[in-house]
């Protein structure tokens, strides 16, 4: 960045506090779609856009592949442990907000009252965080929203 280790500490703090600093700009541009995706007006809808909104970010042009909630997780060592507990707890945190947000469909009918919220945002997860490491693997937009795609094709009938 052409600053030294001094001046940027000056600036940021720690390398923790940047990290954070830099997670919490990551959550406002690229994975935006994250809080659009909590605003739809169905579950479905929402889980549609989580998906979608990961593979548009996960390969979006002149950016590296995947997601840094990933990526950067499973690039760190022992001595970036700070680093891979909040990415952990950020992707934790995306999770629980899914839950949430499929508890609130179950109440307002939307999700049939058998359908398990936190099983449901585990799999929508899940599917998100492995679309990251393919994308990082070279797998294509169109092929990764064919994945996004046939996920919501088990999606509980309302």
């Amino acid at each position: 960045m052409g600053i030294s280790r001094k001046s940027m500490y000056a600036a940021f703090g720690n390398k923790e506090e940047l990290f954070q600093k830099a997670l919490q700009l990551y959550s406002q541009g690229p994975s935006a779609y994250i809080a659009e995706a909590l605003r739809a007006p169905t579950a479905r809808e929402a889980a549609r856009i989580f998906l979608t909104g990961s593979v548009q970010s996960n390969t979006q042009s002149g950016y590296p592949a995947g997601c840094l909630g990933v990526q950067g997780a499973l690039a760190v060592g022992e001595t970036g442990r700070p680093a891979r507990d909040a990415l952990a707890e950020w992707r934790r945190r995306g999770q629980l907000h899914l839950r949430e947000r499929f508890q609130r469909a179950v109440r307002e009918g939307d999700l049939p009252v058998s359908a398990d919220p936190d099983l449901i945002a585990r799999y929508v997860m899940t599917i998100a965080n492995g679309m990251a490491v393919q994308a990082t693997g070279g797998t294509t937009r169109e092929e990764l929203q064919q994945v996004a795609d046939a996920a919501l094709l088990n999606w509980p009938p309302g």
